[in-house]
């Protein structure tokens, strides 16, 4: 079986001020073991990028925050998909690209847990790909939190992600740490 390796945002634009809190701060480095391996073993990536269309966002491609990360950057013969929604799927080839590249699994990690990471992954267990969500190599932040919280009780980062993780595995991932996909990855 194929399996192919998709890097959600991994994104300057990330670091810059706004998104609040964060956790796992060893998540780039845990995605750039993932990255290597698969680059050794000749195996499909593939990378994602969000462009907002949100003039104000760090991620409009105004405001600076659209390259990728230096230590994930895309070779040239990696196919790269620039989103403007919150799944990698809608608006881009990337279903078409692993159907022909005849990916059947694939891992997933990137930024953020709660939005594009897990909207990519819901769509594609919908699609039918099998997805192995490699939760070491996500992150979450608390955002606009202060916001909604009239009435709730604030999350930690860790909590949004550890809760975004808990609703995607069993029913649309099986999520497991890198040291595992690395393990039982050839």
């Amino acid at each position: 079986m194929t399996s192919g390796l998709l890097l959600i945002d991994f994104q300057t634009g990330f670091s810059l001020p706004g998104w609040g809190d964060r956790n796992n701060p060893e998540a780039e480095t845990n995605a750039a073991r993932l990255l290597s391996a698969w680059r050794t073993q000749g195996k499909p990536v593939f990378h994602v990028r969000h462009i907002s269309t949100t003039p104000d966002s760090p991620l409009h491609a105004n405001q600076g925050g659209t390259d990728f990360i230096p230590t994930l950057l895309p070779l040239a013969a990696e196919p790269c998909f620039d989103k403007h929604v919150n799944s990698a799927f809608i608006g881009t080839s990337l279903e078409q690209t692993l159907r022909d590249q005849d990916v059947k699994e694939l891992v997933i990690c990137g930024l953020t847990t709660p939005h594009c990471v897990s909207t990519s992954c819901r769509m594609a267990a919908n699609l039918g790909f099998q997805v192995i969500l490699a939760h070491d190599a996500c992150a979450a932040f608390t955002g606009n939190a202060d916001i909604c919280w009239a009435t709730l009780t604030p999350m930690s980062a860790e909590e949004i992600h550890i809760s975004a993780v808990s609703h995607l595995h069993g029913e649309f991932v099986d999520a497991q740490g890198c040291d595992s996909i690395l393990r039982r990855t050839p």
